[in-house]
């Protein structure tokens, strides 16, 4: 099971040059996070500390916040100026000082710039992890996981969305057409993550896949989509430099082969994965963690 090896310098550089135009280009974001908002009605679950590992620009943490407005929300992104949008959205939202002042009881929300697989929280203080199409940045996936469950409470949840190995499928064809480069980001499969989720040590692991095709009039309306919201190809073995004329004309050419009804198609798996923690009495290097309960008599003279 190969992992995917990304620079993540060059992840956040890409996504904080499309803070200001991610929303405009989301509208499959925006689907996958309503989605997994309707999973969350079949979750027993009432937390009173929420994370939002790689909340982009806020769109989640307000539908967490319309669902659970009694809780503590904390967003986190690789971006600062993802963070400084999200912070914008959470000010319309009427999330203000004054509003705090006049309403004590209204749930605290801040805004964490950090890597998810380092994450900057201390051990068993979330109660419910949200990641909504973030995972597939992480350069190891499976130290992610470990992350989030060092973060989770004792019998929290981790809620998740992610890319599968289908997304952009008929880009990577195309691009192979070309040059054979890695021009396109690879993402892991379903049962890989699966795996992973309980080697990490979270329980009852419950996968899903669903797969979504946009259309487009040409390719350079895909490739604007795709630069909007941030989704650059950020592998360490990536081809460096632009592309030339001639090399997009045959890239073109290999993508009208998929053109359908006028349409150029656009694949996305999207996998859906929810498990929860264990009693978090075993530590992360495997060592266990046992309780001792010791009672101590007084002893009396007759």
């Amino acid at each position: 099971m190969a992992e995917p090896k990304l620079d993540k310098r060059e992840v956040a550089r890409a996504f904080g040059r499309a803070a200001a135009s991610y929303d405009a280009h989301a509208a499959l974001q925006r689907e996958v996070l309503a989605r997994l908002d309707e999973r969350l009605d079949l979750m027993n679950i009432r937390p009173a500390r929420i994370l939002d590992a790689g909340c982009g620009t806020g769109l989640g943490l307000r539908l967490l916040q319309a669902r659970y407005p009694a809780a503590e929300r904390i967003g986190l992104d690789l971006a600062l100026p993802m963070l400084q949008a999200a912070r914008g959205r959470q000010h319309e939202a009427g999330l203000t000082g004054l509003v705090k002042r006049l309403l004590p009881g209204a749930a605290r929300e801040s805004h964490v710039c950090g890597d998810i697989e380092r994450l900057p929280l201390t051990r068993s203080s979330i109660d419910l992890v949200w990641s909504s199409l973030a995972l597939q940045w992480a350069s190891e996936p499976e130290a992610a996981f470990r992350e989030l469950h060092r973060v989770i409470a004792p019998g929290g949840l981790l809620l998740f969305a992610t890319f599968g190995p289908d997304t952009l499928k008929e880009l990577r064809q195309a691009f192979a057409q070309v040059d054979g480069g890695s021009h396109v980001s690879r993402f892991l499969d379903m049962h890989d993550l699966g795996d992973m989720l309980v080697h990490a040590g979270f329980q009852h692991p419950v996968m899903e896949m669903e797969m979504f095709t946009l259309t487009y009039a040409d390719l350079k309306s895909l490739m604007r989509d795709l630069k909007g919201i941030g989704a650059h190809n950020a592998a360490l073995d990536r081809a460096r430099g632009m592309m030339g004329k001639s090399a997009w004309q045959k890239l073109e050419q290999a993508y009208e082969g998929y053109r359908k009804d006028g349409r150029l198609p656009a694949s996305y798996e999207v996998i859906y994965g929810h498990a929860w923690a264990d009693d978090k009495t075993r530590l992360e290097d495997g060592r266990q963690v046992i309780q001792f309960n010791i009672q101590r008599r007084k002893a009396g003279l007759r």
